[in-house]
């Protein structure tokens, strides 16, 4: 079965998650996060992403974050690759990092935006 179509389009705002591939952790210290937000910003300048709010945990993220292009899929396939690659040359392992495809939730209501706003502002997982 063919998966699903993601809906894209300029200006959509969009909360993003992904998870660590068989849940384990993709982040194994300070630098993993550092490295992370250093690749989040190279995305959000290359791609034209504006992020809003991020929560990072251990085992996975969550974003909110709005495309100035209908770029949702390039953008954000170019954060796990790029992520990957890093994480794996700093912790000499290889494979996959993620489980699956990231997920993407459209942000179609006030309420819902300010919910995200309040939990990532709390520094929650949702």
């Amino acid at each position: 079965m063919a998966r699903p179509l993601r809906i894209e389009f300029e200006g959509a705002i969009y909360h993003i998650l992904s998870r660590g591939n068989e849940r384990r952790d993709i982040f194994l210290g300070d630098d993993d996060y550092d490295v992370f937000l250093g690749v989040l910003e190279e995305m959000s300048d290359r791609f034209e992403v504006d992020i809003f709010a991020y929560v990072l945990m251990s085992n996975h993220y969550h974003l909110l974050i709005r495309t100035n292009h209908q770029n949702l899929s390039k953008s954000m396939q170019w954060l796990g690759t790029t992520y990957t690659r890093r994480f794996n040359l700093r912790h000499f392992r290889r494979g996959h990092l993620f489980q699956g495809r990231f997920k993407s939730i459209l942000v179609q209501n006030d309420e819902y935006l300010m919910q995200l706003s309040y939990l990532c502002l709390q520094g929650e997982s949702y």
